[in-house]
């Protein structure tokens, strides 16, 4: 957890344009797996610490933040590619999901399978994340919905650590769809989840938030705030999948409940903008699955550019909507299909990628006293990221200091 770093291209996400920047080569002495100092010039000590200290000439590479997907679902098994072609002759992801297939074909294969076999099968796909330059990620339940399956994919989502080097935040996301057992019956599941599933979670601390689907498909406005004071009660951070599909308010209303993030939101209108505005929430957008759903709705990026309200970039990882392993690929998406500037896409994966998941103080910034989550790339400008898709330019990755053979 010891490390220097030198002759490297500094590109520290601080705020302002300069964070943006690439720096003149630096020295980073990286100290018990955080940034210890960041100068301009080799410092005088270093040659006395190498021992301790192993030493990477970055050559002038581009070293940026590791990057951060805040919103995935790593964790289910199954596989969903039968309605991806139902989608290509028309037939609408509602009609989908009303049929018993959607969300509810993943939970029949998720609650057939055991915790090991959910590691396994989501290894592959944090392998795509991890050769992507992330280093930490964020990873929902939902596709249980008991609360022993529930349970079961938190558990698998935390064991994903001791198999990659890799910083995991889990999400209790039980109110993510209506279960078979409990069909017209959508309050009672609802307090079922309140008064059992997140208690249990929390209480095992197998969850760091909790989310819920609040949409025409989900859960409404009465059913959300019921798992948000929930939420609040057991002490867990609030996140929410809203205004995806329609504009219910759901993101105004876990504004008020000063959510981490809220997500999707491609029906955000000016009222829960403003929301927004006054609060701390980050609104996370998700390209991939507006782009595999091949939606035409935007989210309002003008709107929340003007009321400086953080916007960050997540791949939304799942099996039925957006299957896509590469969150440079969403950066791309983002500039292309959102109107969003490669700058704006690298702070969505760093800087406001950290505040979606709770980190905003130790991670998604390359600066002193800030834990040493670095992606150091084969680039000449951080605009590169966001611009090609598929060429290899991740040089190493390191986590707390540590350096990553992936």
């Amino acid at each position: 957890m010891n490390l220097i770093l030198k002759n490297a291209r500094i590109v520290s996400m601080s705020k302002g344009t300069e964070g943006y920047l690439p720096s003149q080569p630096m020295t980073v002495v990286i100290s018990s797996g955080k940034i210890e100092s960041i100068s301009s010039h080799a410092d005088v000590s270093i040659p006395d610490l190498n021992a301790q200290y192993p030493v990477i000439d970055c050559q002038n590479r581009v070293l940026t933040p590791g990057l951060i997907d805040c919103h995935t679902h790593l964790v289910f098994a199954g596989n969903r590619s039968n309605e991806f072609e139902m989608r290509l002759n028309g037939v609408p992801y509602q009609t989908i999901a009303k049929q018993g297939g959607g969300i509810l074909s993943t939970v029949k294969a998720t609650r057939n399978a055991s915790e090991s076999e959910l590691i396994e099968l989501a290894l592959p796909r944090l392998e795509g994340l991890t050769r992507s330059g992330v280093t930490s990620v964020e990873v929902k339940s939902g596709y249980g919905l008991t609360l022993d399956d529930e349970l079961k994919m938190l558990r698998a989502a935390k064991a994903l650590e001791d198999h990659k080097r890799i910083k995991v935040s889990t999400t209790l996301l039980a109110a993510h769809a209506l279960p078979p057992e409990y069909a017209g019956k959508p309050d009672k599941y609802i307090d079922y989840v309140c008064q059992e599933i997140i208690p249990a979670a929390a209480q095992e601390n197998l969850a760091d938030s909790v989310d819920v689907f609040c949409e025409s498909i989900g859960f409404n406005l009465e059913q959300t705030e019921k798992v948000f004071c929930a939420t609040k009660a057991n002490g867990l951070a609030i996140k929410g999948h809203t205004e995806q599909l329609s504009n219910l308010g759901g993101s105004a209303l876990a504004a008020s409940y000063n959510a981490l993030s809220v997500d999707h939101i491609e029906y955000l209108d000016s009222d829960g903008v403003n929301a927004l505005a006054n609060s701390n929430t980050v609104a996370t957008l998700l390209p991939g699955a507006f782009y595999f759903l091949r939606e035409t709705q935007l989210p309002p990026i003008q709107l929340l550019r003007e009321k400086d309200i953080p916007m960050a970039i997540a791949t939304d990882f799942n099996p039925g909507t957006s299957p896509f392993a590469d969150l440079t690929l969403m950066m791309n998406m983002g500039c292309t299909l959102f109107g969003l500037t490669p700058e704006e896409v690298l702070r969505g994966v760093t800087c406001h990628a950290a505040k979606a998941i709770g980190h905003p103080q130790t991670r998604g910034r390359l600066e002193v006293g800030m834990e040493a989550d670095i992606s150091i790339w084969d680039i000449e400008h951080p605009a590169d990221l966001s611009y090609q898709v598929g060429v290899p330019r991740l040089f190493k990755r390191i986590v707390n200091g540590v350096i990553c053979h992936d």
